[in-house]
């Protein structure tokens, strides 16, 4: 696996090891002793995946009392991943980074705890799968606007996107609840 830093130092993309032939090919999607040494020392304790259609936009979301981290992946499809750092003394706070994620690729990102996440679809529709290293709370579940003026997210929307009525009630950075 190649180990690919975005502009979060934190923030990591995961490029596996393809091995192909006239058989199609095979790729190991996750390694906990590989992680563990090269990305980060964590437990997996929920694994999650979506189905999204074309422009649809989920997030920025984030656990405030029991903060998630994620690795994410695409097994069908193609989206914009972000990531935005949440956590107040972190000298990249408020800053996000963003990957273009895609069944073909295989990569995957690491989306450390702290961090708020999100997506667009980009293709007709995708599978998003990825890990979590702490349950999901609901009551702990927060949401960042995906508009949100100050973070000034580049996304690629080539329409309005499609968000569901709880992301559009998002708080603005400057008004949420963010880590430590």
């Amino acid at each position: 696996m190649r180990i690919v830093p975005t502009t979060l130092p934190e923030v990591l993309v995961l490029e596996p090891e393809r091995h192909r032939d006239r058989r199609g090919f095979f790729y190991e999607s996750y390694n906990e002793r590989v992680f563990a040494k090269e990305v980060a020392d964590v437990r997996f304790v929920q694994d999650n995946c979506s189905r999204s259609v074309r422009h649809v936009l989920r997030g920025l979301h984030y656990q405030i009392e029991e903060p998630q981290g994620k690795l994410v992946r695409v097994s069908a499809g193609e989206v914009f991943d972000v990531a935005v750092d949440l956590r107040k003394a972190s000298p990249t706070f408020g800053q996000w980074t963003a990957h273009t994620l895609t069944a073909e690729s295989q990569e995957s990102i690491w989306v450390p705890p702290g961090y708020a996440h999100g997506f667009l679809v980009l293709s007709d529709f995708a599978d998003v799968q990825y890990k979590t290293t702490t349950y999901w709370a609901p009551r702990y579940e927060r949401c960042i606007v995906w508009n949100d003026p100050d973070l000034a997210i580049q996304w690629p929307l080539a329409s309005e996107p499609v968000v569901s009525d709880r992301d559009l009630r998002g708080s603005l950075l400057r008004e949420a609840e963010v880590y430590p």
